[in-house]
């Protein structure tokens, strides 16, 4: 038992096979590896599961020579995806298994560096937009006043017009700045449904587009209710699906537009330098022209936008809302397909700290 649990806890995908080399074990780094529950894959031979390659042979040779093999960056395809990984094939004398299958993907260790870089990134912007906020602030409320005070002073209605137009733009930047100073209150957190945030999203957008944008969900039903501020989660969210909604709007009718909603679980994730046993993972997927290469990089920062007339707010107040929730939020995209990821943990309490090379990918 003391066996099963540790190998159930590793962040190294790991898979037993019998003599027929027929799936016996997976721990949960498999499973999510291959996409693919414990139950699903019992006693299912490796072909089903995955393409393996050269994986087949040199299980028939670890088989027949009773002899270790480790291969290096082999690809193998899950789903129709290519992954690059190394593997390493032990025989092993057990009553239920023959071969023990270690599998280590070879992206983690890039995505896990992007992923501690974007957020340095993410972090250095946001000092530097909250001092240059308050930088302005400062002056703004000058100008306004001095504005009123003049206002009160003239008697020409005509020149009046013009002191209004100073305070009303005054008053317009002022709003502005509040929205990159962001929130000062800590989130109150309340536990709460994912789905009814999403509900509510999704409702508001179709609000919005008359109904006339089609917005798929597919949610897992099993996840559990997660700590959040409800408010505050619903326009981080909102935020991600009105870039998406605007994207589409701006190459294509909105009735021709397709966005999905995704929610799942992902076990043994590591955000930042926490190690998380569950998190929740919301993905955002629209049918867009997709992120221009020169934006990709830097979608997260202020004041950088693909529309001309888009604040570029939007994206980083996501960001900071969710990053107040201890969570995180990643982008891939292509032409015809953009997709942010949303991890959320599924409790507030202190995680054991892991070293971030043994990100759970």
């Amino acid at each position: 038992m003391i066996n099963e649990f540790v190998l159930e806890n590793l962040n190294t995908a790991i898979i037993a096979l019998d003599q027929e080399l027929r799936v016996a074990f997976m721990n949960h780094a498999a499973e999510a590896l291959l996409d693919i529950s414990e139950k699903s894959g019992l006693q299912l031979p490796p072909s089903q599961s995955l393409d393996h390659g050269s994986m087949m042979k040199d299980l028939q040779r670890a088989l027949e020579q009773n002899q270790q093999f480790t291969r290096r960056e082999s690809e193998i395809v899950i789903h129709g995806t290519s992954v690059l990984v190394d593997y390493t094939i032990t025989p092993i004398e057990n009553q239920h298994a023959c071969l023990l299958v270690e599998i280590h993907p070879r992206d983690r260790l890039q995505r896990i560096t992007r992923e501690e870089s974007l957020i340095a990134k993410q972090e250095t912007s946001r000092i530097l937009a909250r001092g240059l906020a308050h930088e302005i602030k400062n002056p703004l409320g000058g100008i306004r006043g001095a504005a009123q005070l003049l206002d009160k002073q003239l008697d020409d209605k005509e020149l009046s017009e013009f002191t209004q137009i100073i305070i009303e733009e005054a008053d317009r930047l002022r709003d502005l700045v509040d929205q990159m100073l962001g929130p000062i209150k800590p989130p109150s957190m309340n536990s709460l449904n994912i789905h009814e945030v999403l509900e509510r999203v999704i409702q508001l957008i179709h609000a919005e587009t008359g109904g006339q944008l089609s917005v798929a969900k597919d949610y897992d039903p099993s996840i559990p209710d997660l700590p959040a501020d409800r408010e505050r989660l619903i326009q981080a969210i909102l935020n991600l699906v009105r870039n998406a909604m605007q994207a589409i709007e701006q190459h294509m009718p909105l009735s021709d537009g397709q966005i999905t909603i995704q929610s799942r679980i992902s076990r043994q994730f590591t955000i930042g330098n926490q190690r998380r046993k569950l998190v929740c993972h919301l993905s955002i997927i629209d049918n867009g022209p997709g992120i221009p290469e020169h934006l990709k990089e830097n979608i997260f920062y202020p004041m950088i936008s693909g529309r001309a007339e888009g604040t570029g707010l939007g994206l980083p107040m996501a960001q900071y809302i969710i990053s107040q929730h201890q969570g995180l939020i990643e982008c891939d995209s292509k032409p015809g397909q953009t997709c942010f990821h949303v991890y959320l943990p599924l409790t507030v309490n202190e995680p054991t700290s892991q070293p971030s090379y043994l990100r759970q990918s």
